[in-house]
C-alpha cells in the first residue's frame, strides 16, 4: 500500500514549552535529531510529526488561528494520517530515513497552546521519530512510507 503526504511546513523551537516556527529547511541527524531545535538529541523522540487534517479538525472548533508549529510540530504533513502509523514503520522524511517510536505524549497542561486553545492535538495524533540516515527536509518534499509494520 502506497502511503505518502507532502510537507506543509518544517519549524523549530530553540526553547522547550515553546510552539515552533517555520523555518526554510531542516536537517535531520542521526543520534540527534534536528540541530538547532530544543528537542535534538539521542533519544527516542528526536523528531515530531502531526498531520494537517488534526489541525485542521481542531481548527473547526476554535476561534484562534493555528499556524504552522503551533502543537511545537517539527514536520507538518497534508494527506498522510501520521497517527496511525505503527511504532516500528519506517519513512523517508524528505530526504532522511527515520522510524516511528512514538504515537502522541503526555502533554504538560501549560503548555503554549493548550493555554491559547483550550486543546491541543500532539498527545493524540502527533508521532515521534528517531533519523536512522542523514537527510534533509522542506515544504513540498514527501513524506512516504518504506516499511510498514503490522499494527
Amino acid at each position: 500500500m502506497n502511503q505518502s503526504g507532502v510537507i506543509k511546513a518544517v519549524c523549530i523551537s530553540e526553547k522547550k514549552g515553546q510552539q515552533k516556527h517555520p523555518v526554510e529547511e531542516i536537517r535531520l541527524v542521526p543520534h540527534q535529531g534536528i540541530p538547532g531545535d530544543a528537542h535534538a538529541g539521542d533519544w527516542h523522540r528526536q523528531v515530531s510529526l502531526l498531520g494537517q487534517d488534526s489541525v485542521d479538525r481542531l481548527q473547526e472548533k476554535i476561534t484562534i488561528k493555528l499556524f504552522p508549529g503551533a502543537f511545537a510540530e517539527n514536520v507538518l504533513v497534508e494527506g498522510l494520517q501520521v497517527f496511525k502509523l505503527p511504532v516500528g514503520t519506517k519513512l523517508k522524511v524528505g530526504s532522511a530515513l527515520c522510524q516511528v517510536t512514538q504515537i502522541g505524549k503526555e502533554c504538560h497542561a501549560d503548555c503554549a497552546i493548550r493555554q491559547q486553545a483550550g486543546d491541543c492535538v500532539m498527545p493524540r495524533e502527533g508521532i515521534f521519530v528517531i533519523v536512522l540516515e542523514e537527510g534533509s527536509a522542506k515544504a513540498g518534499d514527501e513524506v512516504r512510507v518504506v516499511e510498514e509494520v503490522d499494527g
